[in-house]
């Protein structure tokens, strides 16, 4: 059965920092690209950030340069470490697991505001 299971969120200040993580048990990271989405009150879900299984990683114009995807595939662990935040980056964050099929978390909040 796979599972992914995000942590980390909170609230947070304009400005601050917040790493997320999202463990995930019944598949191999090596065999899928895994990635971060997200979702604000009131819009749909809209792609964050993913790294492939060889490395690479891609990011959305609007976190590029203060948002940053990485895994370790020893742990089965995804991060996504977010800087410099800002209000319109508060949403549920959601891990996605996807190959053939598509596998998400339940997400985790995320709040930016004073």
């Amino acid at each position: 059965q796979v599972q992914l299971v995000e942590a980390g969120g909170g609230l947070v200040q304009p400005g601050g920092s917040l790493k997320l993580s999202c463990a995930a048990s019944g598949i191999s990271f090596r065999m899928y690209t895994m990635g971060w989405y997200r979702q604000a009150p009131g819009k749909q879900r809209e792609f964050v950030a993913e790294i492939h299984n060889v490395g690479t990683t891609n990011h959305a114009d609007s976190v590029k340069g203060r948002f940053t995807i990485s895994s370790d595939a020893n742990k089965n662990t995804l991060y996504l470490e977010m800087d410099s935040l800002k209000p319109e980056d508060t949403a549920v964050y959601y891990c996605n697991a996807r190959a053939v099929v598509s596998y998400w978390g339940r997400g985790t909040q995320v709040t930016v505001a004073t």
